[in-house]
């Protein structure tokens, strides 16, 4: 786990596909901000996204915008850089998870 805490902190910023930007204005209504903003606020859940990881390693935050939005944050990291995938509300179950760590 501290694996990923520890990658983190190597990053350099943020690159963004314009697709996904895209698709989670439209599906979910969350901006490139929003969605950077969870990984400066406390708490961060991370973990393994093992089960949506293939040619690359893929990892899923569980953060906070600054606007208090509790969102789910899929991400993987290139050249020192978060990629986010995709950016959507929490459900009620990572809620749960979430809350646990207040």
């Amino acid at each position: 786990m501290n694996d990923i805490y520890n990658a983190l902190r190597a990053c350099t910023g943020f690159e963004w596909d314009k697709h996904n930007i895209y698709k989670n204005w439209e599906k979910h209504r969350v901006t490139p901000t929003e969605s950077e903003q969870v990984f400066f606020n406390q708490p961060l859940i991370l973990a393994d996204d093992a089960m949506h990881s293939g040619a690359e390693i893929r990892f899923y935050a569980l953060g906070s915008s600054d606007r208090s939005r509790r969102l789910f944050i899929s991400f993987t990291i290139r050249n020192l850089k978060i990629r986010v995938i995709s950016s959507r509300e929490m459900s009620k179950k990572e809620r749960e998870e979430y809350e646990k760590h207040r």
